[in-house]
């Protein structure tokens, strides 16, 4: 227990760089990833190929290669965009899980009945008050399920920004191993991984819950 408590500081350190990037990739990727789903579905088709590439690249390739390409590639094309260790982070994740809600929310989108933007025009509501009013309600019931699983997804992959040397849990816990010669520190990383997950799952379920009311 000693050692528990000696090493439980820079774990819990490192659990708070792996937090600040899963929040703060959700805060960027959802909204941008409903803005490329409209983007794909919109009539312009220039934009709908556009954005079609971008979402293929990006789930075609592996989130490790993106992080990366950002961090180390972006200097040697001679781009002279040099992103620190966090913000190149913060960038790789976000244009790579854009891409994965875009496709959700394609689907989601394509599900609803196109009867209900024809009453919606009805009623004079324009195309942005239908999706807000009438589209998104349902939606978001729909679509719930896969993002939770993204949601879960991107705890585990922040994992892989230790790659590019961030402090975040599991470099931390990898730093105690070798120093100290012990698998306690990753058997540590291994509890508090799962105690997140633990959680954000109880909270999807909560939302689920919430729309269940959209049967």
């Amino acid at each position: 227990m000693n050692y528990i408590m000696e090493v439980m500081p820079s774990l819990i350190s490192g659990m708070g760089v792996t937090l600040s990037v899963f929040f703060w990739t959700l805060v960027g990727s959802l909204p941008l990833g409903l803005i490329v789903s409209l983007g794909m579905m919109s009539r312009f088709k220039i934009l709908q190929k556009i954005l079609g590439i971008y979402v293929w690249l990006m789930r075609g390739t592996p989130l490790l290669l993106q992080l990366i390409f950002v961090f180390y590639g972006l200097p040697l094309l001679g781009t002279g965009i040099v992103l620190p260790r966090y913000e190149a982070a913060l960038v790789a994740f976000i244009l790579n899980y854009t891409a994965y809600f875009a496709e959700i929310f394609r689907g989601g989108l394509q599900s609803i009945d196109k009867g209900q933007y024809e009453s919606a025009k009805v009623l004079r509501l324009s195309y942005w008050q239908t999706i807000r009013k009438v589209v998104a309600p349902q939606v978001i019931k729909i679509v719930i399920p896969s993002i939770g699983n993204e949601v879960i997804n991107l705890v585990k992959d922040s994992s892989l920004v230790y790659v590019i040397g961030l402090g975040d849990l599991l470099r931390a816990g990898n730093v105690a191993t070798s120093r100290d010669v012990t698998l306690v520190p990753l058997l540590l990383v291994g509890a508090m991984y799962l105690m997140m997950t633990a959680f954000f799952t109880y909270i999807l379920k909560k939302i689920e819950q919430h729309y269940s009311y959209w049967k």
